[in-house]
């Protein structure tokens, strides 16, 4: 019987240091060497103290700033997810519509489909480009500043798709914002 086993134990303590311990450090220490920053979690600080993640996205409100997608968990990364409501429930048609409604009279453009829907994951940092264009009048009322340049600048943040196929263009609202803030400071 301990034939059997012993080749079994061992198999099994092999495998255990092979995919539990040699194979993580292997792939942490690739990932420190060609992606350091997206490995460190990509945050992003501001005078010496982080105040976010280019990965994770976060509630602004303030009329001055490019908005996110909605987010059924509130942007909390430990409840994270989505709402779960089926495109015909009577709840979520409300829910859209509410936000499309409010996101034009706040913007005084169509509301594209992502101001209006929550992300899977309900953290997307991005937005489209069309969203964040339909909120450069609003962003520049806000800040007394001209509506041309704020455009502008959204238009420098746009990121294209991975290698020019996959995905589609974004806007990352985080540093757009901090990219709002150093060109079009608000007056305390």
């Amino acid at each position: 019987m301990f034939s059997y086993l012993r080749p079994a134990i061992t198999l099994t303590l092999g495998f255990t240091v092979l995919t539990g311990l040699a194979y993580p450090l292997a792939m942490t220490g690739v990932a420190q060497t060609l992606f350091p920053a997206a490995a460190n979690g990509s945050f992003i600080e501001k005078d010496g103290a982080v105040i976010g993640s280019a990965l994770i996205g976060q509630s602004f409100t303030n009329p001055g700033y490019l908005q996110p997608r909605p987010s059924a968990s509130n942007y909390g990364a430990t409840p994270s997810g989505a709402s779960n409501l089926g495109p015909t429930n009577a709840a979520l048609i409300a829910s859209v519509a509410e936000r499309r409604a409010a996101y034009t009279a706040e913007n005084g453009a169509e509301a594209p489909i992502d101001a209006v829907t929550a992300s899977a994951s309900g953290l997307d940092p991005d937005i489209s480009p069309e969203n964040a264009r339909a909120q450069a009048a609003r962003i520049a009322s806000a800040r007394k500043a001209d509506p041309a340049a704020v455009q502008a600048l959204i238009d420098t943040q746009i990121k294209a798709p991975l290698l020019g196929l996959y995905g589609e263009p974004t806007v990352n609202v985080l540093q757009t914002n901090l990219a709002l803030d150093a060109a079009f400071p608000v007056a305390p």
